[in-house]
């Protein structure tokens, strides 16, 4: 066993993939860990015993993940404070949102007006979406651990699909809103207030500003906390259109123009399904694992055929790549070789040809024909 174990050090140091920042290995061949099961027999009396120690340790280990789970809520909460600053703008950002819908949702109370607690109700939604982004972008600052060893850089890819899921989800509610008001007598519809709009407006242009960086649809994202950043610049810039439709819904409205309702409604709807239906897929993409757009098909098939092109390789197979998180692409195969053939040459052509394609991640296993 320590053999193999200085043999797979060698191999790694040999590749260059022994840095401490650096999670590559290349596996050879391994022996099966089966082994032949012998039965054991423990007394009547030692089973008790034994199952004392159990429920101990299952005890021991609940104590250990509640500490783990608390201090992992404390970090993320240091994080927050010590933030960057599109941190400590987006939490400034959530404050307005809440101020700001916590009022609105106390006047439609004590007013009767159905439109404003609807609208309060919309910002409370899209307040703890916006306060979960700020959870993942601390809770993304902490280092790999035992449990997850990749880290915690995927929660960002996590909370911009939540968000561009909750935009889509607003884009169909608007197209549904202007359908009923197609079909219905608008002289029977109650209109939000211009000034609750605009109070709104102004609200969300504020966090448009904050973010103006990511001002863009179809954004080339380099790490994770582009798209989760990215996620948040749009949800802020979706309401801000829904906010300046309904101004001009309600002025449209106030000067008798017919059906002013249904086209601004619409219009604001299929704004936000094209802004935010990119992201949708990109994030998608990630967390289903496909393979990853960074490298061309074409690129990775020449590839598998240089490999397989080689005289003491039989067969390629279980080739799977994938991306992790933006700009961190993982990969594994199993290369099937001849018997008694030299692995070490194999891996180091493969790592080599994998490495210039842009694969951070690698394991190749090596079997015997």
């Amino acid at each position: 066993m320590e053999e193999a174990r200085e043999s797979l050090t060698s191999i790694n140091g040999d590749f260059g993939f022994g840095g401490a920042a650096d999670r590559r290995f290349a596996f050879s061949r391994q022996s099966s860990f089966q082994q032949p099961h012998t039965p054991i027999d423990i007394p009547a009396h030692g089973l008790h015993h034994h199952l004392y120690w159990s429920a101990r340790d299952d005890k021991r280990s609940t104590s250990l993940h509640k500490s783990s789970f608390s201090s992992f809520v404390f970090s993320v909460f240091r994080n927050v404070r010590s933030g960057n600053r599109f941190m400590k703008r987006l939490f400034l950002m959530i404050s307005l949102n809440v101020a700001y819908s916590t009022a609105e949702l106390l006047i439609g109370l004590f007013t009767g007006r159905i439109g404003l607690v609807s609208d309060a109700v919309h910002l409370t939604f899209g307040c703890g979406l916006l306060t979960f982004s700020l959870f993942v972008m601390a809770a993304s600052r902490n280092k790999a651990d035992r449990e997850y060893t990749y880290g915690y850089k995927r929660l960002e890819v996590l909370s911009a699909f939540t968000n561009a899921l909750f935009l889509l989800f607003m884009s169909f509610s608007l197209a549904v809103e202007a359908l009923h008001a197609f079909i219905q007598d608008e002289s029977e519809h109650k209109h939000y207030l211009i000034v609750s709009a605009v109070t709104n407006l102004f609200v969300n242009l504020v966090g448009v500003w904050f973010f103006r960086n990511y001002a863009r649809i179809n954004l080339a994202y380099r790490n994770a906390e582009d798209m989760n950043h990215h996620s948040v610049f749009l949800h802020v810039l979706a309401d801000s259109i829904r906010s300046a439709g309904l101004i001009l819904a309600s002025w449209l409205l106030s000067i008798r123009v017919q059906n002013a309702e249904v086209l601004c409604l619409g219009l604001v709807s299929v704004a936000v399904f094209i802004l935010v239906l990119p992201l949708f897929r990109a994030t998608g993409g990630i967390l289903l694992q496909m393979a990853p757009p960074s490298i061309p098909t074409t690129a990775l098939n020449k590839c598998l055929r240089q490999i397989y092109a080689r005289e003491d390789v039989v067969e390629v197979s279980q080739v799977r790549f994938w991306e992790l998180v933006p700009g961190h692409v993982v990969g594994s195969l199993v290369v099937q070789v001849k018997q008694g053939t030299n692995d070490r040459p194999i891996l180091e052509f493969v790592h080599g040809l994998c490495h210039d394609l842009g694969v951070q991640d690698l394991t190749v296993q090596t079997d015997d024909a």
